[in-house]
Formats: C-alpha cells, sequence, structure tokens
C-alpha cells in the first residue's frame, strides 16, 4: 500500500479536485431527506400543496446538479489511476527485460488491469461512503440534534466492527488467493503431461496431489467465508439497525419535538444513502482491497518473479551436507496384500554418483525408481532426496526420470528440448547439450532447433536421445534412467552415460540394460528378490554370486540376458 500512498502524494491536487467535485456530488444526498422534510412539514402536511412541490424540485435539480459532479468525479478518479497503471506497466516491462521474467505477460495482461481496475473501484467506494455520510449527518442534525443520538451511535460501531475486520479478513482473503493460484499452477503442469502421467502408471500420485491442493483451497474458501460473516454483521449494525432504532423511538422523537418530517426525512437518509454507502464499502473495500494489496505487493519493487509449479532448481542450490539419495526401511508391494516388491532397503547415495541397479526381470527395478520418482508411495520406510521427503514439492524438483519409453511431441526440437526449463535456454548451452548426449547429428540432418517433429517418424532410439538430452538440460540434480538407453547401440549408451557423469552436480541412477553400464558405475545395486547387495564392481565380484552370473553371461556386442535387464 506504500504505492498508493506515494501515489496520492504526487498528485494532491488531483485529490483535492476529486473532493471538491464529491462535494458537489453530495449535495443531492443532504437534499434528499431535508427537502422531503420540508415538503411535508411545511408543504403538504400544512396544506400548502405548491411549497412541497417546490422543495420535492429542489431535490430534483439537486439531483441533476450532482449527476454533473458525478461526471467530474470519474475524470479525477482517471487522473489517479492511469498513472499508477502506467508505472506499474514500466516496472514490470523493465523487469521482463532485465531478468528474463517469464511472468512479463502475465503481469501486463492480468495483474497491472487488476491493480487498475480495482484501485479505480476503491476511490469510487471509499469516497462515496466519506461524502454521503457526512451530508447524511449533517442533513440529520440539520433536521433535529436528536436524530443523531439514533442513527450515529450504531452507524459508528457498525464501521469500527467492519475496520477492525479488515486485516483478519485480507489475510484469509490472500491465503484464498494464493491457494487458488497454487492449484491452477498445479493444473497448468499437469495437464499437458497427463499422457506420460498414465503411461507412467501415476495417476493416483497425481490425483492425491491434486486433492490435497484442492482441499487448501477449500479449507482457504471455508476460512474466507466464516470471516465474511462478520462483515454481514457490520452491515446489520450499522445500516440496518439504525432503521429499527427509528422507528421503535419513533414516539419518544414525536413526544420530544421532532416533527413527522423529519423522521421520514431521517428514514429516507438511513435507507437511501447510508446503508447503499455502506453495503458499497463493505463489499467493495472487504474483498477488492485485499485482492489489491495482493497484486501491489507481487508488482512491487523486489518482488520474488513468479514461480512455476515443478519448475527445476539448479544442481548449485542443492544441500552438500545431505546426500543424494536416502532410502530407509524402504518396503513397497502392489496391494495391501500382496507380497513386497521391495522389502526393508536401506541405501545411501553421495552426491556425484553413478549408480546401476542390476538384477532379474520383475524383481522392482523400475518399481525403486518409480518410488524415488514419487511416483508411488512405499508401503513403509521413507525416501529421501537431497534430505527433502519424497513425495513432496522441493524432491519433485530435483529429480527427473527418463522411463524406457521416451515421449517426444508434435512442435518444434527446441521446444522438445528445453520442456523441463522454467527459463529460456541459451541456443549455445542448447547445441552443447545435443553434442554431448549424442543427439548433435540428427539436429543437424532434421534442420537445427526450430524444425519441427513428426513422433512418428523418428526411431525409438531417436526418442530416446531425444529424452536424454531434455532430461540433460533440465535443472535436475538426480537422473533416473530406467532403461532409458535400452534402444541406442553401445557406444552411443556409454556416450550418453558419460555426459550425465560428467554435468556438474549430478547423481545418476542407471537401472542397466547392459552389464557394461554397472562396469562403468561408482557404485552398483543387486537385487534378486530375497536380498539386495550394494557396493562396487571388484567388491560384488568377490561377495555375489548373482552378479558374477549376471557378469559372466554379458559380452560386449550383446545386452544382457533376461536376468538382468
Amino acid at each position: 500500500m506504500k504505492e498508493l500512498t506515494l501515489l496520492l502524494r504526487e498528485r494532491w491536487r488531483v485529490v483535492v479536485r476529486l473532493a471538491a467535485w464529491s462535494v458537489l456530488e453530495t449535495g443531492q444526498t443532504f437534499l434528499l431527506g431535508y427537502a422531503l422534510a420540508r415538503a411535508l412539514d411545511e408543504g403538504f402536511l400544512s396544506g400548502r400543496a405548491g411549497v412541497g412541490l417546490g422543495w420535492l424540485g429542489i431535490a430534483g435539480a439537486a439531483v441533476v446538479v450532482g449527476a454533473f459532479g458525478t461526471g467530474r468525479v470519474y475524470g479525477g478518479v482517471a487522473a489517479l489511476v492511469e498513472p499508477l497503471r502506467d508505472r506499474l506497466v514500466r516496472r514490470v516491462v523493465d523487469r521482463g527485460v532485465r531478468e528474463a521474467d517469464g511472468g512479463a505477460l502475465s503481469g501486463l495482461t492480468q495483474q497491472v488491469e487488476i491493480a487498475r481496475d480495482t484501485f479505480a473501484g476503491l476511490v469510487m467506494v471509499s469516497r462515496s461512503f466519506v461524502f454521503t455520510t457526512v451530508g447524511a449527518l449533517v442533513g440529520l442534525f440539520s433536521l433535529a440534534p436528536l436524530l443523531l443520538l439514533v442513527v450515529a451511535p450504531p452507524l459508528a460501531a457498525g464501521v469500527a466492527l467492519f475496520v477492525a475486520t479488515l486485516r483478519p479478513l485480507a489475510r484469509r482473503q490472500e491465503e484464498f488467493l494464493v491457494a487458488d493460484e497454487r492449484l491452477a499452477a498445479h493444473l497448468g503442469a499437469v495437464c499437458p503431461g497427463l499422457r506420460d502421467i498414465t503411461a507412467a502408471g501415476a495417476e493416483e500420485h497425481v490425483a492425491a496431489d491434486a486433492g490435497q491442493r484442492i482441499d487448501a483451497e477449500v479449507r482457504a474458501a471455508r476460512s474466507l467465508a466464516h470471516r465474511g460473516v462478520l462483515r454481514v454483521a457490520a452491515l446489520a449494525v450499522g445500516g440496518q439497525l439504525p432503521i429499527v432504532l427509528l422507528l421503535a423511538a419513533a414516539p419518544w422523537l414525536l413526544a420530544r419535538g421532532v416533527s413527522a418530517g423529519a423522521l421520514v426525512g431521517a428514514l429516507a437518509y438511513v435507507t437511501q444513502s447510508l446503508l447503499p454507502a455502506l453495503q458499497n464499502l463493505v463489499h467493495g473495500l472487504g474483498t477488492s482491497g485485499s485482492r489489491l494489496a495482493v497484486v501491489l505487493r507481487r508488482l512491487g519493487p523486489g518482488a520474488p518473479p513468479p514461480t512455476i509449479a515443478g519448475a527445476r532448481v539448479p544442481p548449485t542450490a542443492v544441500p552438500s551436507e545431505a546426500p543424494a539419495l536416502h532410502l530407509s526401511s524402504l518396503t513397497f508391494g502392489y496391494g495391501p496384500a500382496s507380497d513386497p516388491v521391495i522389502k526393508d532397503l536401506d541405501l545411501t547415495v553421495p552426491h556425484g554418483t553413478r549408480l546401476a541397479v542390476v538384477g532379474p526381470s520383475g524383481i522392482g527395478k523400475s518399481t525403486l525408481t518409480a518410488l524415488v520418482a514419487g511416483l508411488l508411495e512405499p508401503r513403509h520406510g521413507t525416501v529421501r532426496l537431497c534430505g527433502h521427503p519424497v513425495p513432496g514439492h522441493t524432491a519433485n524438483a530435483l529429480r527427473v526420470l527418463i522411463p524406457q519409453e521416451a515421449y517426444v511431441f508434435g512442435g518444434t526440437f527446441e521446444e522438445n528440448l528445453t520442456h523441463l526449463r522454467p527459463d529460456p535456454v541459451p541456443g549455445t548451452e542448447l547445441l552443447a547439450a545435443a553434442e554431448a548426449t549424442g543427439l548433435a547429428t540428427l539436429l543437424e540432418r532434421l534442420g537445427g532447433p526450430s524444425a519441427r517433429l513428426d513422433p512418428a517418424t523418428l526411431s525409438a532410439g531417436e526418442r530416446q536421445l531425444i529424452a536424454l538430452t531434455r532430461a540433460y538440460l533440465s535443472y535436475a540434480s538426480v537422473v533416473l534412467l530406467d532403461e532409458a538407453t535400452c534402444h541406442l547401440d553401445p557406444e552411443a549408451e556409454e556416450r550418453a552415460e558419460r555426459a550425465f557423469a560428467e554435468r556438474p552436480g549430478t547423481t545418476l541412477v542407471v537401472v542397466a540394460h547392459r552389464i557394461s553400464s554397472a562396469l562403468r558405475a561408482d557404485r552398483v545395486l543387486v537385487m534378486d528378490g530375497r536380498r539386495t547387495e550394494y557396493g562396487d564392481h571388484d567388491e560384488l565380484l568377490r561377495r555375489s554370486a548373482l552378479y558374477r552370473d549376471l557378469v559372466g553371461t554379458w559380452s560386449p556386442t550383446t545386452p544382457a540376458p533376461s536376468g538382468a535387464a
């Protein structure tokens, strides 16, 4: 709100002109009750219809004059609002140019316009309430000071109650807006990837994650609604209670010299001026005020740029004191009554490690990567990535999973390769990544980054290279390859794995398609259904019969036998 205070100070002349036109507009409020009272007391009730009609004519003329003032008021409001809009537009554009802010378009098309329209509404509502209330109270005093004793106390109490609810109401409103934005951002990230979610069997996990956000928004909406009851109470006390009190106190007022016309004029002031003005204030300021505060805070100087749900964080942001991967008593089975596929698995993988996972088919290697990726939830035990629990938003941002079935969508090469990056990727970085993973030849043959792809014309190996380069360009520090190179020849597979191994800050977990992956790895995890063994290649050759069998049946030119895949 400092932004608005500074603007009002800078444009104080506009504020003064706006106040002057508001006084002219308020004349009709004063004459509404005063002229009606005089028309009754001095005209119609006294048998002088001409006098009564004359006072009503004066009230009608005041309406015309007030309309003229209202027209000038809109011009004054525009003179306040448009400079605010211009200032916010310059700020958003400047931030977009200097910081490559991806939220600049949203800021220009939505948030700036929300701030502009809401500020205009608040100026109109607040100004109308202040001047209407002053006009009505002056009118009541002019008719009979006793009327103020009946109307002013409940009006003041209602306004005080409303003001007291503004701060907690604003907090609830912001909580609701934040919950709504988080849900919208989550759905915006999830919906384009529904095919991948289905293919990975992650429907339940994604649905549960979305359900948590929906529940959070429902809780925020209910809390906001409960606070909204106080607004209704403030309106009842300040706007409707005076009507009841005027009617109840009518005999007392009439006995003390208040005329019937004055009493009718007081009812007109309350019902036609004070009650509508208070309603507009309560509903306008109570709802739009907090929204304006939120938008200005996000557009203000030093505001953090908008975040994208699921966006990757740079590997340099990963805490080095926690291991890259830590499994504790991990147990998982498909169904509550089924035997565990993975049972009581403990594993710690330091940062920068290249881990190969080997074992017979169906033993749970892909299940393990799905648990690490957060696509499945363990029956018992915990999974932590860089110290963060899985599943969890921070952990999700730290890992990327490439399954055996690589997905390429229609669009340009660049759009496919940069899909996991929230920020623009420089052309040099994109080409360097393609060179590292072995995609450069295909990229050049198909026409470069701007070339459009038809997934149906690509081979399975080409799709895998695209998926691998997409993961390489992401900010994920833990890369999970679930037989993601099975359609590549041994040389291409080795090149892709080496690219990830040399990628700064990367921990690589490979479900091995060929035992050669295990020979290149720093550590190997052997899964055989009864127990797991973990160590380096030489260690496992000495103490693991299954690993010796897998290595003994491997040749450099063929994939591993079914027992290793």
